[in-house]
């Protein structure tokens, strides 16, 4: 359609998208200072007059068509020609709120923890940075990240912290919170915000749960340790948990293992501090139980880096729930976890009168009598007889006897 041919005004939705483009630039009135703008190459948009505050005559764009339609343009104009109305410019309105976007872009939760991560990353071993740039993105980013950080209120961080109280990841809870209580830190230091909202609430967070540690009672130990035998679902799963019982480390020292870390003629598993709670160097003694589950595993996953390779990536390890959703589906949920494990180490070893210091050094504890001679050896020989028993003790649960200890053998 010529432009020559409208007969009404507003313009009709079938005038708009008609409307031909000529060899000039030119500007068709849809009403009330509304223009639609038709260029050579038929791109066309939306355009409002207004006089200025200086009293001349300025356009304004609204947007182009089809995105910004006639009814679209027209809502706009009207609530342009209002704010005109009150004296205000909105040339001047429109960079402010440009302004507000852009500022509102960039001091984002997320934009201030990249920062934080940039300061941070160099100080970190590359297990650290995993971890914790992992936790943010999985946990935080997606439910903070693009919040402006200086409007979430404390009562918000600790109703989020919460839900992840209730997931029962209580040190990836406690990780989380660390993290973004030093991401506030950053923009406090820096002037950037007055008040830290996650200051204090560690006080009125969990900090170990029984859902977190869920462990079972001595009654009900043989009926877990048949249930882990005979689990169908995932055989690298089956001998995790078992290798979990027979070691006492933690879920995330086992799950996260490369094969190189083994020496399984020596019997002895060397994990370094970088892997490590407590950053310290650290032997497994292997009862001759482990090596066998172990050299199984092996034949399964020996041609990878990692014991247990991810689903999707081999080169990443499996997910940090994997084992606690083996134990859901033996119908253990809330009462055992791969952490609870060595709770029972720890309890089994000491009511059979092992010395607390062996099983401490055991579990890479940092007790007190422990933690100022600690080396990744200490009570090694004493440990590997140790824990030869506990995995003899286990299976004879397993199978319905009882095994005492001899403690003249561990002096």
């Amino acid at each position: 359609m010529k432009r020559t041919e409208i007969k009404r005004r507003p313009l009709s939705d079938t005038t708009i998208a008609g409307l031909e483009p000529e060899t000039k630039e030119y500007r068709e009135l849809d009403g009330s200072g509304l223009y639609l703008r038709v260029k050579p190459d038929g791109q066309k948009s939306w355009q409002l007059r207004y006089k200025n505050q200086q009293g001349k005559w300025s356009w304004l764009g609204l947007g182009g068509y089809p995105q910004v339609s006639g009814v679209l343009a027209r809502k706009k104009a009207a609530e342009l020609r209002k704010e005109i109305s009150q004296g205000e410019d909105p040339q001047i309105t429109k960079k402010a709120r440009q302004a507000a976007e852009l500022a509102a872009a960039t001091n984002t939760f997320e934009t201030l923890a990249r920062e934080w991560i940039d300061v941070r990353r160099p100080g970190w071993e590359p297990s650290t940075a995993k971890r914790t740039i992992g936790a943010l993105e999985l946990h935080v980013f997606p439910v903070m990240g693009k919040r402006i950080y200086t409007e979430i209120h404390p009562m918000e961080w600790m109703e989020f912290l919460r839900t992840l109280e209730k997931k029962g990841i209580i040190e990836q809870m406690k990780r989380v919170r660390r993290s973004c209580k030093e991401i506030y830190d950053l923009a406090r230091v820096t002037g950037r915000a007055i008040h830290n909202p996650l200051e204090g609430l560690n006080r009125f967070l969990q900090t170990r749960t029984a859902e977190s540690y869920a462990h079972v009672s001595p009654k009900e130990l043989p009926g877990l340790l048949r249930a882990i035998s005979a689990y169908p679902h995932a055989i690298d799963i089956r001998l995790g948990l078992r290798l979990l019982m027979l070691t006492g480390v933690r879920p995330s020292e086992l799950r996260e293992a490369p094969w190189a870390e083994f020496d399984l003629k020596k019997a002895l598993w060397s994990i370094p501090a970088a892997r490590m709670k407590k950053r310290r160097d650290h032997l497994v003694p292997l009862s001759r139980q482990a090596i066998e589950a172990l050299s199984e595993l092996q034949k399964l996953s020996g041609h990878y880096a990692l014991l247990f390779p991810g689903r999707n990536d081999r080169k990443k390890p499996r997910s940090n729930m994997a084992f606690n959703m083996a134990l859901r589906r033996m119908g253990y949920e809330g009462r055992q976890t791969g952490h609870g494990f060595r709770h029972i180490a720890s309890t089994t070893l000491r009511e059979h009168g092992f010395p607390k210091e062996y099983v401490e050094a055991q579990l890479a504890h940092t007790e007190e009598g422990v933690a100022g001679v600690y080396n990744k050896a200490i009570y090694l020989e004493q440990r590997r007889q140790m824990m030869q028993w506990y995995a003899d003790h286990l299976d004879a649960l397993e199978k319905g006897n009882v095994v005492q200890v001899d403690l003249n053998r561990m002096a």
